[in-house]
Order: C-alpha cells, then sequence, then structure tokens
C-alpha cells in the first residue's frame, strides 16, 4: 500500500472517529438537558448522580453513535472525503442528521412520559440542532484541512488523461499554467488513435504516452490511477461508448471535458479542475442505502409472492406436465452480475430438446417449438415466476436490466460496445426494455431495446423501481406477453 493510499485511509478513520465523538457529546448534552429541564427541584449535584446512575446514557453514548455511523455509511458520507464539496455536504448533512433524529425520535422519545406536545417539539429541535451544528462544523472544519492538503500537494491522485496525442499537447501549456492544481498528479495520457506514439513526449507537453486507451484497466492498476479525464475532441467523444464499460471496471473517478453544447443541456454535474470546468460521470447512480433497500424490497417481495403463489405453482406445474413430457422447470444459463454466469429458473414453455442442434435461437410469435400451454404462459409472464427464486438467492433483483446468454451478448457488443455497461448491475425478472420494448426476436431488435437498459441504469432509483414494478403488473393483466 503506497503512503498517499495509507494516508487517505488515515484521513477517512479520523473522519468517521470524530462523527462518533460528536455523537456522544450529543447524547451527553441532550440527556443532560433533559435532566436539569425534568428535574428542575433537584439541585445540580444530585441531577448529576442521577445522570451518570441511569443506564439509559450509557446505552446511548455506547449505541447511538454506532447508530449514526452506520446511517452516515449507507448514505455514502465516507466514500473520498478528499474530494468533497463543502456545500455539498452540508446539505447531505442536514439531509442525513434530520432523518436521524426523526428516527432517533420515535424510538428513544416519543414512549417517553411527556403531557404536552410543545415539550416533544422542544425536545426533538434540541436534538436536531445539536447533532446537526456540531456535526456540520466538525466535518467542515476537517473538510476545510484536506482541501489545504491537496492545495499544497501533500495529498495527490494519480490521473490520466485520454484522447489524441495532438489535442494532449495542445493542452500542456493549460495544465502547466494552472495556478491550482487540486491534488492531480498526470501520469501520462492514453491514445484513442490505432497507433499510439510511444516515444517520449515533446518539450511542450508534459506527458508520456502509456499505450492505448484498451489497456486502461492494466494502467489503472499498473499506477494505481484514481482519476481519468477524457478530452473536448469530436474522435474522443466518439469513443465514449467503448471507454465507459472499460473505466467502470476500476474504482476511478471519471470526467469528461466539457464542449458549450455540455453547458447549454447541463446533462451532468460540474467539478472544478485546473481552474477549468470539468464534468464529471457518475458510474454509481445507486446510492449505497437504496441498494441496500432495493435488496430489502427483493428478498420482501419474493418471499412473500413465493409463499401466497404456492397454488399457483402447483397448478402451472401440473399444466406443464400435463401439456408435454419433460421437466417441469427449465433451467439455462445467462450471465449476470460482473459477467458472472447463473442459471435461470422458468417454467418450461417449449418442447424438450427445443435446441437439440445447439445453435441457440431466440423464440418468435410463430416459434413451433412453444408448447399450447407453454403460449398461454408466455402470454402471461407466468413461466417468469420461479425467477423469484434467483432474487432470494440474490442472483437477479426484481428490476434490472434482462440477463442474456454469452452467445447474444457476444454478438450484441460486436454491434453495440456499450452493452458491457449492463453486466455492472444484479439482471432482474423486468426492465424498462421489457416494459417499455417487450421481446426481442433477433440481436437487432435486442440492441434497439438497449438503449431502455441503458436509461435505466442511467437513472436507476427506487421510485424508478416501483414504476417499472407496476407497469410489468399492468402489462401482465393486459396479457401482453409473447
Amino acid at each position: 500500500m503506497s503512503g498517499n493510499t495509507l494516508y487517505k485511509k488515515r484521513r477517512t478513520i479520523i473522519y468517521i472517529v470524530l462523527d462518533i465523538l460528536v455523537s456522544m457529546a450529543v447524547w451527553f448534552c441532550f440527556f443532560s438537558y433533559r435532566k436539569f429541564t425534568e428535574l428542575s427541584y433537584e439541585t445540580s449535584h444530585e441531577i448529576w448522580q442521577l445522570i451518570f446512575a441511569d443506564y439509559k446514557f450509557y446505552v446511548g453514548v455506547t449505541f447511538i453513535p454506532v447508530c449514526w455511523v452506520i446511517l452516515y455509511a449507507l448514505g455514502g458520507i465516507y466514500n473520498r472525503i478528499w474530494k468533497k464539496s463543502r456545500l455539498r455536504e452540508f446539505i447531505i448533512t442536514f439531509q442525513q442528521v434530520l432523518f436521524g433524529t426523526l428516527i432517533l425520535f420515535f424510538f428513544l422519545i416519543l414512549d417517553d412520559n411527556i403531557n404536552q406536545y410543545t415539550d416533544y417539539i422542544r425536545l426533538f429541535l434540541v436534538l436536531f440542532f445539536l447533532q446537526f451544528f456540531l456535526t456540520v462544523f466538525a466535518r467542515l472544519f476537517y473538510i476545510t484541512k484536506i482541501k489545504k492538503n491537496v492545495r499544497t500537494g501533500k495529498i495527490q491522485f494519480n490521473t490520466i488523461i485520454i484522447g489524441t496525442s495532438s489535442v494532449i499537447t495542445n493542452l500542456s501549456k493549460t495544465l502547466l499554467d494552472s495556478k491550482k492544481m487540486f491534488g492531480n498528479k498526470f501520469i501520462g495520457y492514453l491514445s484513442i488513435e490505432d497507433r499510439a506514439d510511444d516515444d517520449k513526449a515533446s518539450p511542450l507537453t508534459m506527458f508520456d504516452c502509456l499505450g492505448n486507451y484498451k489497456d486502461i484497466n492494466r494502467i489503472i492498476k499498473t499506477y494505481d490511477i484514481e482519476e481519468v479525464i477524457i478530452t473536448y475532441d469530436p474522435l474522443t467523444r466518439k469513443m465514449i461508448e467503448q471507454i465507459l464499460p472499460l473505466v467502470r471496471e476500476s474504482n476511478v473517478l471519471l470526467k469528461i471535458m466539457p464542449t458549450t453544447e455540455d453547458h447549454m443541456l447541463r446533462t451532468v454535474k460540474n467539478t472544478a479542475v485546473f481552474n477549468e470546468p470539468y464534468i464529471q460521470i457518475y458510474l454509481d447512480a445507486l446510492p449505497v442505502w437504496q441498494r441496500v433497500c432495493k435488496r430489502i424490497m427483493d428478498i420482501i417481495i419474493s418471499f412473500i409472492f413465493i409463499i401466497v403463489a404456492i397454488p399457483l405453482y402447483i397448478i402451472l406445474a401440473i399444466g406443464v406436465k400435463r401439456s408435454s413430457p419433460g421437466p417441469v422447470f427449465f433451467r439455462q444459463e445467462r450471465i449476470g452480475k460482473r459477467e458472472k454466469p447463473f442459471h435461470i429458473i422458468k417454467f418450461r414453455s417449449m418442447y424438450e430438446d427445443a435446441e437439440i442442434d445447439g445453435c441457440p435461437r431466440l423464440s418468435s410469435k410463430s416459434d413451433d417449438r412453444i408448447t399450447p400451454f407453454g403460449a398461454f404462459m408466455r402470454h402471461t409472464h407466468l413461466d417468469e415466476i420461479p425467477q423469484f427464486f434467483n432474487v432470494l438467492k440474490g442472483e437477479m433483483s426484481l428490476v434490472g436490466p434482462r440477463p442474456e446468454r454469452q452467445y447474444y451478448i457476444d454478438k450484441i457488443i460486436e454491434k453495440a460496445p456499450y452493452y458491457r455497461l449492463l453486466l455492472f448491475e444484479k439482471p432482474g425478472i423486468t426492465s424498462w426494455g421489457q416494459v417499455s420494448y417487450g421481446y426481442a426476436e433477433n440481436v437487432n431488435e435486442m440492441i434497439e431495446r438497449l438503449q431502455y437498459e441503458i436509461m435505466y441504469i442511467e437513472n436507476m432509483s427506487l421510485l424508478l423501481d416501483v414504476k417499472i414494478l407496476f407497469y410489468t403488473i399492468v402489462a401482465v393483466l393486459k396479457g401482453n406477453g409473447k
């Protein structure tokens, strides 16, 4: 582990310790405030004795800080603290403290023996403002200190640039003349041209060519790269759909030099590097806490559905068995998250040995391999319901890009390399593409449907999942399946 990496890990640990100490101090102040206001007829000495004799004080000062840290961690507050914006941290802290205070209030205060609602409001405000102001003060103070270390070069981020050699050369003067480096330590650049110049850069260029953009994963690991900047030239912009899937495999920040069109459309969020506005691409659209909630929702809904639908499973199993000889369930290898293979489970809707020739085939509306009962199940999507077991096992989610076989993935990537972006998310029983486009009967239709799947991973949220589930139910009730 490099000294720079170790330094950053220590800063993160200190950040967490500050949150713990603040939470302990807040609970001490809040608990003392309650005792002094409720026991107004006791002497101060007696009140302090009561405070330190109350087990609730020790339980709170021990476990409540841990709960706060868990809440902050789920909200991603401890990610890259050396890259934080003070204004953004102020806003996020306000939101998280408000949410956390509401939880503490309902679990620890609402059931107390308090007669007047005004007392509840007073206690809530005291707890909230104590937690918020002390937390935000400690954080902003520490972030300011870290930013000073970044500007003085104590903290640096190994950075590479992707672009053409001519554009990189033209950028050199701008980068050299920048007064504020914001911690970026440039290792070199990767060329998007077929033949990269392996010679040393000219005196006008501060970068060495490290290779072709296709080598980016090796370069990131070799040089411990933390940031990747893509230049603004048209040729590089055309290659973004090939660069994004490669970069997403690594935990790096991706930034793009903006054009006037980017600013006008305001499609991405801005940060500042070298006194020039850069736009940052957020590859993880779903915050940690939403990912946790998404998984919990997957488990709860799948478990309830399986229990409630046991009679339906039995009826469909009998229907499949009577429709044609063969097993009730159909298992097929699909590619899941991080390109990990798994076996998807469905009710068998085709005659056995439908692909006995070994050649993969997509189903169509007039597919003679489908049994009469299988056609009914496909029309109502009932053949899909065994996949709830895949969801419980963690191989799939309720909502996510539809999983495909490796054979078709290879075919799609030949024409649409950005399909790889889908392989960084857990596949789903239903998807935006499934609801908006439907089944695909050939590779070209799969690529057309891909635009909806890409839109999903760029806009992932729990609310969007709920909407897709709702429209899936509508589609099932209408019998819009194939």
